[in-house]
């Protein structure tokens, strides 16, 4: 049994990374005594449950740096302005960590690049630092505010240390994985993220003809534009209406205003927050289309999730979304227009759903995790 410590930078956003993070914990617990390491308003027992992630609480150790709710707080207040500043977190979490490292042998993050002073493997969903060096990224995936355009700049120790042989690299998506070698020379493994089949769901005549959208209520997912979508699909007289279901993390309160206004002015549209797995579960098992609107999403938890349940699943033509899709055309896109074309068109022609359900389960995510962390304890 190893001593190992999960190094996360905040589970105050409550999407995809994580329930990456939480799982990781679950499954390394079964070998080796766990310490999660994290700066977050959000108690990990309960997020575990809302997420549906078996974790032996007690024997969670959880450690906080000093006054650690009162600085995420702050942070989560400030992030309207100036973004959700992952990677300040994260710097400010690593420095505390630091100080405990020896008693560990092994850190892994789960939340992106960092410079261990011990043996690591890191999970990287996209690259905190240095992004000022693609020069095509999109703003939205090479900015996180103030704070990460000003680390990327001065956090250098990363270049080595991710080189260095002590170090394991694992990334959510190939597309991931290609930002990363681009940035720091090296190709780390692929492993995507934890999405189990969700069991029960209702014959496809037997569906509702709605749309789900699943995820955090935040700028980046483009809520707003899926709105839109629904819209138009319902101007080419398509009955269909829209659930939108997802967390709503206090540093997003102005945009999760702005989604609740405008779903109060349609009577096709809800919006329901924080809500339990089994609400989520039920809604996903009872309608046929599950839609996402980011671009250059790094992997697409929401879109797994709703092949996971059967249902005809669409997303923007870029990222890692493109993976879970198969690229198909039909249900990738490139603009709001498009995305109400192929809407349309799959409702028309009653198109049903083919992609496998059980792709990436979290069995296979949990052992990958384990032969990982074994290997890089040897």
């Amino acid at each position: 049994m190893a001593r190992v410590a999960v190094v996360h930078n905040t589970l105050d956003f409550q999407g995809g990374a994580d329930v990456v993070c939480l799982t990781v914990c679950s499954a390394l617990q079964r070998d080796h005594a766990v310490t999660l390491y994290t700066l977050s308003e959000t108690d990990p027992a309960a997020l575990a449950d809302r997420f549906g992630v078996d974790i032996d609480h007690e024997a969670l150790t959880v450690r906080m740096p000093p006054f650690a709710g009162a600085i995420a707080g702050a942070l989560s207040s400030f992030a309207p302005l100036a973004g959700p500043q992952l990677a300040l977190r994260s710097v400010l979490l690593g420095r505390y960590f630091a100080r405990d490292a020896s008693d560990f042998d092994l850190a892994v993050s789960t939340a992106n690049e960092l410079a261990f002073p011990i043996p690591s493997v890191q999970y990287v969903h996209y690259p905190q630092f240095h992004t000022h060096r693609l020069t095509h990224s999109d703003p939205e995936d090479a900015s996180d505010g103030v704070g990460a355009r000003i680390l990327s700049r001065v956090a250098g120790p990363e270049d080595e240390a991710l080189a260095a042989p002590t170090t394991t690299l694992v990334a959510n998506s190939a597309w991931t994985a290609g930002v990363v070698d681009r940035l720091y020379g090296v190709k780390p493994a692929v492993l995507h993220p934890p999405v189990d089949p969700i069991e029960g769901g209702r014959d496809w005549a037997d569906r509702e003809p709605g749309v789900v959208v699943v995820g955090r209520l935040a700028p980046d997912k483009r809520i707003l534009d899926a709105i839109r979508v629904v819209d138009r699909v319902r101007a080419r007289d398509h009955d269909i209406h829209l659930h939108i279901v997802g967390g709503a993390p206090r540093a997003y309160r102005q945009y999760v205003s702005r989604v609740e206004t405008a779903a109060t002015e349609r009577s096709y549209v809800s919006v329901e927050v924080d809500v339990p797995r089994s609400r989520l579960e039920m809604l996903l098992r009872t309608h046929r289309y599950g839609l996402n609107l980011k671009p250059r999403e790094h992997f697409g938890m929401a879109v797994a999730e709703y092949v996971a349940a059967r249902m005809v699943a669409f997303a923007p033509d870029s990222g890692g979304q493109r993976e879970i899709l198969d690229e198909r055309t039909d249900r990738l896109f490139e603009s709001i227009d498009e995305a109400v074309d192929l809407l349309s068109a799959a409702i028309e022609a009653d198109g049903r759903p083919t992609l496998p359900r059980d792709r990436f389960a979290s069995r296979r995510f949990r052992e990958s995790v384990r032969r990982i962390v074994n290997r890089a304890v040897a």
